[in-house]
């Protein structure tokens, strides 16, 4: 792969801030972009080059793919990195720099949509060797279909949606009379957050803890992780708190959650 020498910076803030200090040090321009209040913002001043996209809203500006890749093309960005929020698991965003024939600093387009749907993303690491807890994950299951499954996995058990996140459709199930409740629940929440009713079924495990493993991969094969950080604090299944490195882990587990991650 070619060095990268212009990146535009599909962010605001703090994180555009720290990948552009990072693009000094490599000796790489730096491009920003921001929304109209956004113009006097200390990433738009600290960046070599800035574009305006738009009115204040996100959707109108940040969100917006088609100004985004005109931006990196108008300044001669050969790659983009999208920092975090905004547009960095956009699966057509990536796409979209593919196309373009830029540089996307991060996932492919095909690894951000299968782990942006749950239940691909659990059929793709018991396929690939990853420990996952019993459930039942069948593509677009029917109501009756996993009513007859949660019996199976066994309660208490905790009703996932497959789309998006930050805790939404998703309903923790102590016994089978509330099951067809919980369902219906889980399926409008999810479908009026996402879009998608689709769900999955996992059993709750209900002392334990939330531990992530942060992998960095590249596009020769290489995978290695970068250890990992506990996120048990949570409200309403949403993270508050995130601590690095996760307290109380023994060398063992914290090895084996490495390996896993790297097999991931």
């Amino acid at each position: 792969m070619a060095k990268i020498k212009k990146l535009l910076i599909a962010n605001r803030g703090e994180i555009a801030r720290r990948i552009m200090r990072t693009c000094r040090q490599q000796g790489i321009a730096t491009v920003a972009v921001y929304s109209e209040p956004d113009a006097t913002l200390p990433h738009v001043m600290e960046a070599d080059q800035a574009v305006c996209l738009g009115p204040a809203a996100a959707r109108d500006s940040y969100l917006v793919i088609d100004k985004v890749i005109a931006a990196a093309q108008a300044t001669g960005a050969d790659a983009i990195h999208p920092g975090y929020g905004f547009l960095s698991e956009n699966t057509a965003f990536a796409a979209a720099c593919d196309q373009a024939g830029i540089i996307f600093v991060g996932p492919n387009a095909r690894a951000i949509e299968v782990m942006g749907d749950k239940a691909a993303a659990r059929q793709l690491m018991a396929e690939s060797g990853v420990p996952v807890l019993p459930g039942f994950d069948k593509e677009g299951a029917s109501d009756s279909e996993l009513t007859t499954a949660a019996s199976e996995v066994g309660f208490p058990l905790l009703i996932k949606a497959v789309a998006g996140g930050g805790g939404k459709g998703m309903r923790v199930v102590n016994r089978a009379e509330e099951f067809d409740e919980a369902l219906a629940a889980a399926r409008r929440e999810a479908s009026n957050a996402f879009g998608d009713d689709r769900v999955l079924l996992e059993r709750y495990l209900a002392t334990a803890r939330h531990v992530e493993v942060q992998v960095f991969a590249d596009n020769h094969g290489n995978a290695v992780h970068l250890f990992e950080r506990d996120c048990s604090v949570q409200r309403r299944h949403q993270k508050i708190i995130e601590e690095a490195p996760a307290p109380g882990l023994d060398e063992a587990t914290r090895n084996a959650f490495g390996h896993a991650a790297v097999q991931a």
